[in-house]
């Protein structure tokens, strides 16, 4: 479960994990005493509870920690610590793709920030559907499905409610693009195909899940072309 709160990351694991010390910052356990100016860099806290998740996601949701890189929680139940993060808010499920042509991505530029294409699922919509629609929608162009990438969930207040939503993630091919164009009522200013490295050095201008998916999709590719 990729979680980002506030565009930063938490990352929720087992203590059967392999935990490497040496890369984080800061390590804590949960009975340790911090305060939010403490959590600089890539911060480490061991076994994580319930009311240590309850306390964290407070603080990155009213204070702007604009040094914290990364939280890593070490819970002795992930998958209970998980469902207990998910109950503090309304999920609400999107889609969209990663989409290539001749070895390109397709990136849209939408409300000052670099952004893959996706949106909301309608009910009773099929997922892998609904993020074609959203793609051809937002981008006026025709594309297959050839792939999965990493779920991602990221939080964000709208009118007084706390909403988690879960993206999925689909890497794509484009089939026709000869009328492509940005959706306007989506807010899309522009969409342009971009090497890798093009899209590597506009990344620092994209939301940090949007990272995660294109850093994920890049880490793959280069593994395939190695074996």
């Amino acid at each position: 479960m990729n979680v980002f709160i506030n565009d930063i990351p938490l990352i929720i694991k087992k203590n059967s994990d392999k935990i490497f010390k040496h890369k984080y910052d800061l390590v804590l356990d949960k009975d340790d005493q911090f305060t939010s100016k403490d959590l600089v860099g890539n911060v480490l806290i061991r076994s994580a509870n319930s009311a240590m998740i309850d306390r964290l996601v407070r603080l990155m949701e009213v204070k702007k920690l604009k040094k914290l890189d990364s939280l890593t929680l070490v819970a002795d139940k992930k998958a209970k610590l998980m469902e207990h993060l998910k109950d503090q808010f309304k999920i609400i499920k999107a889609a969209g793709g990663l989409v290539l042509k001749e070895g390109k991505i397709l990136m849209i530029y939408r409300l000052g920030m670099w952004d893959l294409p996706k949106g909301k699922i309608k009910k009773s919509e099929e997922t892998s559907l609904g993020a074609l629609r959203e793609v051809e929608e937002e981008c006026n162009i025709k594309v297959a499905i050839t792939g999965e990438l990493p779920n991602t969930w990221h939080s964000y207040a709208y009118k007084g409610n706390k909403i988690l939503k879960k993206t999925s993630w689909y890497t794509m091919q484009c089939l026709d693009d000869t009328f492509m164009k940005p959706q306007a009522e989506e807010f899309i200013e522009e969409v342009r195909w971009m090497t890798p490295n093009e899209v590597l050095e506009v990344l620092p201008e994209s939301y940090a899940s949007i990272q995660f998916v294109i850093r994920e999709y890049l880490r793959e590719a280069r593994k395939a072309e190695t074996e």
